[in-house]
């Protein structure tokens, strides 16, 4: 029997009124870096985890969920992707993922925290895999807004994979109509952009909509998802956004022969009845999407409570 006691423990707020709890094995890394308070965890159920300002980001036991989730239905709605970008994306998770596409010839990472970067590569292979050493792939320490306002570059896949901005600040400049514009422009012209969302709880539904509603404002296409994600101990939202592509109207029979065409390895997560269920969003958060009329701008940002 395990003596709860026994164990420090760490509690995340969800809310400012909600909560949930891990027990702590071993701290591995700690630091308070330029932008953010960075701790590697051994978490009692969950093994290594990266957090950041005291919110995990991922964990070593159900990451695949949240990455493949991530990554692969913007992959799979694309006809042959070989460019991509991740902004953000820390552990080197997301890079693992869009590198399981053979096609793929570049990768790019823009993430502009270099020492979370640095201990993610050194403590946690588990999950970046030996992503960073692959050839295709390329790490710039940089502001991700800054960058694709210079490049004339040109993205088959943009993936956003970072934290809601918890303050005023240059982060909420990543979560605006006119940054989705630049993604926009930035991209093939049958190039997706997939992005984490926020969360999808009863009662919390504010930001995942107003990202929902202001991604609309920029593509045609904007195809909201959810999935349960165990160490956040809520529903996740996610969204893939693009020129044309809508992975809603792709047949189980097609994702799962595209899983096995185009992806190197077996998925732990994603696949045809995974796809199904992840857009068939429930009633509620239908009506609230429908509902939602705020569109988040650089003059007017969205911060997270």
């Amino acid at each position: 029997m395990i003596n709860p006691q026994s164990y420090k423990w760490f509690f995340e707020t969800t809310t400012a009124v909600e909560g949930h709890m891990h027990a702590i094995v071993r701290t591995i890394a700690s630091a308070q870096t330029k932008y953010q308070q960075m701790e590697i965890l051994e978490l009692a159920a969950y093994g290594k985890a990266l957090v950041l300002d005291g919110r995990i980001q991922s964990s070593q036991h159900d990451e695949f969920i949240y990455h493949e989730g991530l990554v692969h239905p913007g992959l799979l709605a694309h006809p042959r992707p070989e460019r991509a970008m991740v902004i953000g994306g820390g552990e080197g998770a997301t890079l693992r993922e869009i590198l399981r596409h053979p096609s793929i010839r570049r990768a790019l990472m823009v993430d502009i925290d270099q020492e979370v970067v640095e201990q993610c590569k050194r403590h946690l292979p588990e999950m970046h895999q030996g992503a960073f050493d692959d050839p295709r792939t390329e790490v710039l320490h940089d502001d991700a807004r800054a960058f694709l306002e210079q490049t004339s570059e040109r993205f088959d896949l943009i993936v956003v994979d970072l934290t809601e901005p918890l303050e005023e600040g240059p982060a909420c400049l990543l979560f605006t109509k006119e940054f989705y514009t630049l993604i926009r422009d930035r991209l093939t012209p049958v190039g997706i952009m997939t992005m984490q969302a926020g969360m999808t709880k009863v009662g919390e539904l504010d930001f995942f909509t107003s990202i929902c509603r202001t991604v609309r404002e920029v593509f045609p296409v904007v195809a909201p998802y959810q999935t349960y994600i165990s160490c956040f101990a809520v529903p996740w939202g996610f969204l893939v956004a693009s020129k044309g592509s809508d992975p809603r109207k792709q047949t189980a029979q097609e994702v799962d022969q595209l899983i096995a065409s185009r992806i190197k390895g077996e998925l732990g997560y994603w696949d045809s009845q995974t796809h199904a269920h992840a857009f068939s969003l429930p009633k509620h958060i239908r009506r609230a999407l429908e509902k939602q009329d705020r569109v988040i701008t650089d003059k007017h940002p969205l911060i997270v409570a």
